[in-house]
């Protein structure tokens, strides 16, 4: 553009002066506007004004708040961990957290900022916005905690995903049930396993279901390496574990809850507990400890089920002994019916069958129920029949091939001349793997381990015959 020689640029003040005036302009008609023209008029042309500008970009934006009402968003998680170990090299600061049960870190998007992601070569933009609002406390019937079942909300977050609108589809049919799988994977691999207990203070306070457990890391080592099992009963606990955890679908056509139950039976220190923890290190599954004894009622029983997450194991150890406890108070109660209150009800038989096939056994997906005894024909028939207790493991005595297992655990030998003679030694008695583990502890010298434990099975078979011999004399048995 040319510029006559009579034509002058207009000064920098001028320039300034009409802004201003313009800027003024605008106000005064904002201002007038606001004061004549409808609230309701105002809201229709400012949507329309959006609409307009909407029309005009490619870009779309979906909108993952943080709740759904009262209920965290599924989605907003599952965004929240699929990006965790994606941080862009863009991204100039991030929030890195190590809470006091965990042992690993975490790192997390801080508030506003932005990842670039690629799915089937098309460009997505996550960006996560943070805002603060009022604390306040919002009535939750689902919560039983310590402000009488409300939820405290002080900051509002959600994650704004924008992309081409023309890939709409391809986002919301495919990108997004992406990511939910992906960060199934990513929970699984940084998570670490826990081992929950009922609170003991639960019902002074009031407590649901959910706030009813308590929870410590579950470091337990214990593997199917190191459990002092015949081979061939690992391999079948291992594969039967496998197969129950790909065939969601299947459980779904049979229409059967998915879950599996095992019966855990035998002799005090045969390693039932260590079992428990191998299955729970094999699977990444975390473990619910539930003592029936503390359960006062049938209902209470199904609020602390509901509770339990989904990929986990429960837990109800020497159920024989919770039968027993019953059966007692039932007897007692019949002889003394005013003796006892209505709050010590335990859990009966019918509730404790629902529990385990019932409908409300369906309340979760993908759950292992454990049971132990150390009196299996103690047990009602009712109880262990398939479908309530699916697989039966006898945790039988200290065999040569346990044994074995066990000198590689603590001593670091597979061979030694001594094997020998302790292998025909067990052959001939019931020794637990707890008492061999418990001898081969006291020394680390492999050869002085041994022979203690040689000695220590000599005497242990000779105080045996003894008792059988003053038996069959009709002697008292002496138990050791």
């Amino acid at each position: 553009m040319m510029f006559s020689k009579n034509m002058e640029m207009p000064s920098a003040k001028t320039v300034i002066s009409t802004a201003t005036s313009v800027a003024a302009a605008a106000m005064l008609i904002r201002s007038t506007a606001r004061d004549w023209v409808p609230s309701e008029l105002q809201h229709y042309v400012s949507l329309k004004l959006r609409s307009l500008l909407s029309s005009l970009s490619s870009q779309l934006t979906l909108v993952i708040e943080e709740f759904e009402g009262l209920n965290h968003n599924q989605l907003f998680k599952a965004a929240q961990l699929y990006l965790r170990p994606t941080i862009s090299p863009n991204t100039k600061r991030f929030r890195v957290t190590m809470p006091t049960k965990e042992n690993k870190i975490s790192v997390f998007m801080l508030r506003n900022e932005e990842i670039v992601d690629f799915f089937n070569g098309v460009k997505l933009n996550w960006k996560l916005v943070s805002k603060e609002v009022p604390s306040k406390y919002i009535d939750n019937p689902d919560s039983r905690g310590q402000f009488g079942g409300c939820t405290l909300k002080s900051q509002l977050q959600y994650w704004e995903l924008s992309f081409n609108k023309k890939h709409k589809d391809l986002v919301i049919g495919s990108y997004l049930p992406y990511v939910l799988e992906k960060a199934k994977e990513v929970k699984e691999e940084f998570k670490t396993l826990k081992l929950f207990t009922l609170k003991y203070d639960r019902r002074m306070r009031g407590m649901g279901g959910g706030d009813a457990w308590q929870s410590v890391n579950l470091d337990h080592p214990s593997t199917f390496e190191t459990l002092a099992m015949e081979g061939e009963a690992q391999k079948m606990i291992m594969e039967d574990l496998e197969r129950f955890v790909k065939r969601k679908e299947y459980y779904r056509k049979v229409g059967k809850a998915w879950k599996r139950g095992y019966l855990l039976f035998g002799p005090p220190g045969t390693g039932k507990s260590s079992l428990i923890a191998a299955m729970a290190n094999y699977l990444n599954f975390d473990i619910y400890d539930l003592e029936l004894a503390d359960v006062r009622k049938n209902s209470e029983l199904r609020k602390l089920l509901i509770a339990t997450a989904n990929r986990s194991i429960l837990v109800v150890e020497d159920i024989d002994c919770s039968v027993e406890i019953q059966n007692r108070r039932s007897a007692a109660r019949a002889t003394n019916p005013h003796g006892f209150s209505a709050q010590r009800t335990e859990v009966t038989l019918s509730g404790l069958l629902n529990f385990i096939d019932g409908l409300w056994s369906s309340c979760g997906d993908e759950r292992i129920i454990v049971f132990t005894t150390n009196h299996k024909d103690r047990l009602d028939p009712a109880l262990v029949r398939p479908g309530r207790m699916d697989v039966h493991i006898h945790m039988s005595f200290c065999s040569p091939c346990g044994f074995k297992t066990l000198a590689s655990n603590y001593l670091g030998i597979t061979e030694h001349t001594l094997f020998f003679d302790i292998e025909q030694l067990l052959a001939t008695m019931k020794v637990t793997p707890a008492e061999v583990g418990e001898q081969l502890l006291k020394n680390e010298d492999p050869e002085c381990a041994l022979r203690d434990l040689i000695g220590f099975l000599e005497r242990k078979k000779s105080a045996t015959e003894e008792a059988a011999s003053k038996a069959e004399d009709g002697e008292p048995k002496t138990v050791e």
